[in-house]
């Protein structure tokens, strides 16, 4: 099984592949009209049909006139990227021109997705996911002997089981941040038959999710080919951890690494 320093990551392992482009004969103001329409857009490529021509962006369109067509007012001098590029050389590009998102185009030259930076920092955050899941299968398997396989897929967070009974409230900031920009690791889950999967990382993420009113995550499942007994099952159990709502809030001024940092201080005084 291979993990993601194992296996080179790929621009179109990250890429958008629905990219929304304008034309070539489209004006500033149907540009800006679009821009201002969604928040999510504050630029596009520029193409005959699937071509790429240039990139637009809204400071492209400050000082033209709103009758201007496109191929008068994009940048022509286009930096592009290939699907099978490596994504630290796509971050490496992104780093070096300054330039937030990256068209992506095949041999023939034809749009095919686009990347951003933002894209490889998600990429770079979940490097360390993998491994965490192996090392989960290879105790798994250590212990109980059974077959699994490894699944990823979008799972509800109505079918999850808590294994951890509490969070704290200041991360939540930060997992909200990371969910609201698509650069949140995926969750590691235990598929152990029945209804319900075993939530073995990721509890801050989930929560921060139903705050914001998101129904599903990304996930790496470890399905189990026969039903076992965890330990991880009978902690939640013991804590009464049925659902996410059973995950209790605390300020961070309860985190252990605070009130350790606060007795020590106390004992130089």
């Amino acid at each position: 099984m291979l993990d993601a320093e194992e296996r080179k990551l790929r621009v179109k392992d990250y890429m958008t592949r629905d990219v929304v482009t304008v034309s070539v004969d489209d004006t500033v103001a149907d540009v800006k009209r679009r821009i201002a329409e969604n928040e999510e857009h504050s630029g596009f490529p520029v193409c005959d049909r699937r071509r790429v021509h240039g990139f637009i962006t809204a400071r492209d369109l400050l000082l033209a006139g709103d009758d201007e067509p496109m191929f008068k007012v994009m940048n022509d001098d286009l930096i592009v990227a290939h699907p099978e590029m490596e994504i630290t050389d796509a971050a490496r590009v992104i780093l070096r021109s300054g330039i937030q998102k990256l068209p992506v185009v095949d041999d023939a030259g034809n749009l095919v997705g686009i990347i951003s930076n933002a894209d490889v920092v998600r990429s770079q955050i979940e490097r360390a996911t993998p491994g965490k899941v192996n090392k989960l299968i290879e105790t798994l398997r250590n212990i109980h002997g059974v077959g699994m396989r490894q699944e990823r897929r979008k799972v509800p967070l109505a079918s999850l089981t808590p294994t951890q009974s509490k969070v704290y409230t200041d991360e939540l900031e930060g997992r909200s941040y990371e969910l609201e920009n698509g650069l949140a690791e995926p969750l590691v889950v235990i598929d152990n038959g029945g209804d319900r999967l075993l939530l073995a990382d990721g509890h801050h993420r989930v929560k921060a999710a139903k705050r914001l009113g998101i129904e599903e995550m990304d996930a790496y499942v470890i399905v189990l080919e026969e039903r076992v007994p965890l330990g991880m099952a009978e902690t939640a159990r013991k804590a009464n951890l049925e659902t996410i709502d059973d995950i209790q809030e605390v300020d961070y001024a309860h985190h252990p690494l605070v009130e350790t940092i606060e007795r020590l201080q106390k004992q130089d005084d």
